[in-house]
């Protein structure tokens, strides 16, 4: 940590003053203009808070919010990676109908505001989906049972497993959309060379696209898709809109119910960038390591 101080240059230092004078400004400014008064103390109290009857620490909003975010991010990351997967497989077909098709839903979701194709998808499919499975009735009937921890710990509060599904859908598809992109980018990266070595072998298409093509632009476009997978975690406060209970919703009620504005939502920032870092370093840390 000292050898990196050290090797700082008195630009970057210029720098982290102005930063840390500019924060110190709007500090200085929420406190005085807007006479408000900090109430860092009650925080951790929605973090985490001891139930006094069951004598017990449990996860109070925030964490309720953030274990919610991961969930969402998690599912509806695999998801997308399955279906960007066969978009850009579809993109690079030899078929013109496939291939436009693919071209229009990718164009589609890439020009469109991400509000409107959330609610696009939350109204025409996702709602449409859990009433046609019955999946609500199904999630109760999880939620009344004892033996509920394995439920609970893959998808939480199993009375909100409808809300979590529609934000795994509607999340999926629309960043399958990128990740589709990003697949077909890979796909095209891979010589012609490759592919007329498959056919003269005698593979065909199926057998050349999983044996040839597929592992080598799957392995170069890992560095874009963890990058893909940081910006979902970040969208995914998009879906609060639809009443998905993640951690921006969950700070949305509790400005609601206490008021406190600038300590919620530094919080909640917070969170998101830990998170986001954290990947961030990881991947970066796993690319420096196979380079």
């Amino acid at each position: 940590m000292l050898t990196k101080l050290k090797k700082l240059h008195w630009l970057d230092w210029l720098v982290l003053t102005v930063l840390l004078g500019f924060v110190g400004f709007i500090w200085w400014q929420i406190e005085g203009n807007l006479n408000y008064k900090w109430r860092w103390h009650l925080i951790p109290n929605y973090i985490f808070r001891y139930h006094t009857g069951r004598e017990e620490w449990f996860a109070n909003v925030l964490l309720q919010g953030l274990a919610a975010t991961i969930r969402i991010s998690i599912y509806a990351s695999i998801l997308a990676l399955i279906l960007g997967t066969i978009l850009g497989v579809a993109r690079c077909s030899a078929n013109l109908t496939i291939r436009m098709l693919a071209r229009t839903y990718l164009e589609f979701l890439r020009n469109i505001p991400p509000v409107v194709v959330i609610f696009i998808f939350f109204f025409f499919l996702s709602q449409q989906l859990i009433t046609a499975f019955n999946i609500e009735s199904w999630a109760r009937g999880i939620a009344r049972l004892e033996n509920k921890g394995v439920w609970e710990f893959f998808f939480g509060d199993m009375r909100r497993f409808p809300s979590l599904i529609s934000g795994v859908l509607v999340l999926a598809l629309f960043e399958s959309a990128f990740v589709g992109e990003i697949v077909r980018a890979g796909i095209q990266s891979v010589g012609k060379g490759q592919r007329e070595g498959a056919r003269s072998i005698g593979m065909n298409q199926f057998q050349e696209l999983r044996y040839i093509v597929l592992p080598q632009a799957m392995r170069r476009v890992i560095p874009p898709l963890a990058n893909q997978f940081i910006t979902l975690i970040k969208d995914s406060a998009i879906i609060s809109l639809i009443s998905v209970q993640e951690l921006t919703f969950k700070t949305v009620e509790l400005v609601a119910s206490t008021r406190l504005i600038f300590e919620a939502w530094i919080t909640c920032a917070a969170f998101y960038f830990v998170l986001c870092f954290g990947l961030s370093t990881l991947f970066r840390n796993l690319e420096n390591r196979k380079g």
